[in-house]
């Protein structure tokens, strides 16, 4: 059965995964490096991992298998979690995917390059309603076609 994990410290649509969760009966786990307030109206389960730096990260990467969703905005995880055969959604609504993960990543590492040598003083843009709104529409696509893929192993 598949499962939703979310890399929770910063991200702003977690009422969204909730919601999502919820109407299809998906389980739905938190991962953060401090306590968080959840939304109470349904039974998500929050995981609190302690200590190295991107603990939340390597707890994703040891819990997630095929198939099951990943949110996260963060690049080296959205990797790690597509080589393990999971579907990974950023915050966005950003589709990350074993076509386009490598030059997603090559982007990352030359921007931290140019930030560093104080080419670019600017981070990404502010999060939007748009945003949210692609968000929820990405991942109700792509669980209905995990859905398929239980009825039909020829579908994507």
């Amino acid at each position: 059965m598949t499962q939703i994990y979310v890399d929770s410290d910063a991200c702003p649509v977690k009422a969204e995964v909730i919601r999502v969760a919820k109407r299809y009966g998906l389980g739905v786990t938190f991962v953060s490096n401090s306590w968080m307030r959840l939304p109470e109206e349904w039974g998500a389960k929050l995981v609190v991992v302690e200590g190295q730096f991107d603990a939340a990260d390597y707890w994703i990467v040891e819990h997630v298998v095929k198939n099951d969703v990943v949110v996260a905005g963060d690049i080296p995880l959205a990797h790690r979690c597509i080589k393990a055969g999971a579907r990974v959604i950023g915050p966005d609504g950003r589709l990350f995917d074993e076509e386009n993960i490598g030059s997603i990543l090559a982007m990352r590492d030359l921007l931290h390059v140019l930030r560093g040598a104080g080419e670019i003083t600017g981070g990404p843009a502010p999060f939007q309603n748009k945003d949210r709104s692609k968000f929820l529409q990405v991942l109700d696509r792509v669980i209905q076609d995990i859905k398929r893929s239980w009825t039909d192993p020829n579908a994507t």
